[in-house]
C-alpha cells in the first residue's frame, strides 16, 4: 500500500484593517495561495486581539490607520499577549517615522499600500523565515539614512507615540472631545496630551498647535 504524503499545513494569517475592501482582496489573492490562508480579520483593535488571542494565527498584517485606535497600540498589546506572532504592517503611512517607531514597538515587516497587496505576500513568507522586510522605499531610505549618519531630528520624533496620534487627529480637523470620544478617554485626558504636545513642539497657543498639525498631516 503506497504511503500517503502529509500536505503541510497553510501559514494561517490574520487580517485588521478597517476597509472591507482591503480585506476582501487579501482573502482572494491569499486564496489563490498554496502555503497560506486567511484564518479570521477584524476592522478594530480590540476585536483584533481578542480574535486573535483566540485563533493564534502565525502571522497578522495590520494597518496603522484604524478608525479607534493606533495600530501601534495594537502592535504592542499583539506583542505582549502573543510574543512570536510575526507583524506585518500594511498602511498607506508612508514616513519612515512611522516604519521606526513600527519596528520599535515589535513589528516585523511594514510596507505601504502604494507597492500593492502582492508585494504583501512576497513579505509574508519573508517573516516566516524569521527575517525582517521593509518596502522597497522605506529600505532605500533606511539606508541613505545610514550612509548619512542617521536622520536628521524633527521635533516630532520627541512625541510619543499616542501624542503622535493626536496630532495627527488635530491635523485631520478632529476637536479634543471627538479625539476623546475616538480613543475612548476623558476630554480632561486630551487636554493634558495636547499640553505635552505643545511643550514639546514649542508652541504656546491653541491656534499654533492646530496650525501646525494641520500643515504636519498635510505636508508634502
Amino acid at each position: 500500500m503506497a504511503t500517503k504524503l502529509s500536505t503541510p499545513a497553510k501559514v494561517r494569517v490574520f487580517l485588521v484593517d478597517d476597509h472591507p475592501i482591503v480585506r476582501r482582496g487579501f482573502q482572494l489573492l491569499l486564496g489563490l495561495e498554496r502555503d497560506l490562508a486567511v484564518c479570521g480579520e477584524a476592522d478594530s483593535s480590540s476585536q483584533a486581539l481578542e480574535k486573535m488571542i483566540q485563533l493564534k494565527p502565525d502571522v497578522a498584517i495590520i494597518d496603522l490607520g484604524l478608525r479607534e485606535s493606533n495600530g501601534l497600540d495594537l502592535i504592542k498589546q499583539v506583542r505582549e499577549h502573543l510574543p512570536n506572532l510575526k507583524i506585518l504592517v500594511f498602511t498607506m503611512k508612508s514616513e519612515q517615522m512611522y516604519a521606526e517607531r513600527a519596528l520599535r514597538a515589535g513589528a516585523n515587516g511594514y510596507i505601504t499600500k502604494e507597492e500593492g497587496a502582492e508585494k504583501a505576500i512576497e513579505a509574508l513568507r519573508v517573516l516566516m523565515q524569521g527575517k525582517t522586510y521593509l518596502g522597497t522605499q522605506l529600505a532605500a531610505a533606511m539606508v541613505h539614512r545610514l550612509a548619512a549618519g542617521g536622520r536628521p531630528g524633527e521635533a516630532t520624533d520627541l512625541l510619543s507615540d499616542r501624542e503622535l496620534e493626536i496630532l495627527e487627529m488635530i491635523g485631520s480637523g478632529l476637536g479634543t472631545r471627538q479625539i476623546a470620544e475616538r480613543l475612548k478617554v476623558s476630554i480632561k485626558t486630551i487636554e493634558s496630551h495636547r499640553e505635552h504636545i505643545k511643550t514639546k513642539l514649542q508652541l504656546k497657543k491653541a491656534s499654533e498647535l492646530v496650525n501646525y498639525a494641520y500643515n504636519w498631516v498635510n505636508r508634502t
